[in-house]
């Protein structure tokens, strides 16, 4: 049940009746030499932990390592539980879900235990996603975890076949395939094709193409915080567009090939060495020198 891109994955789904989940948790089997249950079982540690890295820094919102985050996520849920419900722009799913991703960023600043999807810096995203669809729409936690494994499909093909590093392609590699995982795990959340899916992550791709890793003072903690609740919303518009059949010209393994071709092409400044982009802004510079 293995597969190299994701021509391959969408064949195997065709062929077999299954989502793109249900060929994803089998090749961990497989690969894994592994029982479901025991794949199961990480599936639902991992998400677990996802839960507690998003809720905890809203309840005990506390100041980073460098600090220059803390308290963001608990200002923002504050607002859109009082003042802002009324005049809240993003709505209910995109709100909480915005509201998570800088959540889960806070307590990966403060030290705190996160699950990298795909990597530290984006790790907000696709926890916000999810965990604002399960509390939106009453999903189990079974029907989480499961989708997980949809998620991770699309991590595998651009690690597999590009990068996810920010020191190789920008933050278009990190940010945007942690948002590409969103987006395709959503879409499979309300009942979209395998097709679907992967055309919701090639969209994400897309639109955060030339994304780049410019992190003040080295740290992951600005303007990554700000890039996961941007990248919330990209993996959620993307969805949308998706699961309503707007038509997707690039497929995802074209698409992967491109962001890995134009992060090469990333000067070398723009990728995560702190040389160049927000990181040498004047306000940076001098927020840096009390880190």
């Amino acid at each position: 049940m293995d597969f190299k891109n994701a021509r391959e994955l969408l064949e195997l789904c065709e062929k077999h009746k299954m989502r793109i989940s249900d060929v994803m948790r089998q090749r961990e089997i497989e690969e894994g030499e592994t029982t479901g249950e025991a794949c199961d079982a990480r599936m639902k540690k991992a998400y677990k932990i996802m839960g507690e890295s998003a809720r905890g820094s809203i309840e005990k919102p506390g100041k980073s390592m460098g600090g220059l985050l803390g308290g963001e996520a608990a200002r923002l849920y504050g607002w859109q539980q009082g003042e802002g419900q009324a005049r809240s722009l993003c709505g209910s799913v995109l709100g909480r879900a915005v509201t998570y991703a800088m959540a889960v960023l806070e307590t990966n600043a403060s030290m705190g235990l996160i699950v990298a999807a795909p990597t530290a810096g984006s790790s907000g995203i696709v926890p916000g996603v999810m965990l604002a669809m399960e509390e939106q729409f009453d999903f189990t936690e079974q029907e989480m975890v499961q989708t997980l494994y949809n998620a991770g499909a699309v991590g595998y093909l651009a690690m597999r076949n590009a990068t996810v590093a920010g020191a190789v392609g920008g933050c278009q590699a990190e940010v945007g395939v942690a948002s590409a995982m969103a987006a395709s795990a959503a879409v499979e959340l309300l009942g979209g094709s395998p097709k679907a899916c992967l055309d919701a992550a090639s969209t994400v791709l897309m639109n955060l193409l030339g994304l780049v890793c410019d992190p003040v003072g080295g740290l992951v903690e600005y303007p990554c915080q700000n890039r996961n609740a941007a990248g919330a919303a990209v993996a959620l518009a993307s969805a949308e567009m998706a699961l309503a059949g707007v038509p997707q010209l690039i497929p995802l393994d074209e698409m992967i090939a491109v962001m890995y071709n134009v992060g090469r092409r990333i000067p070398a400044e723009l990728r995560e060495t702190a040389l160049g982009g927000c990181a040498t802004a004047p306000s940076a510079c001098e927020a840096c020198g009390k880190c």
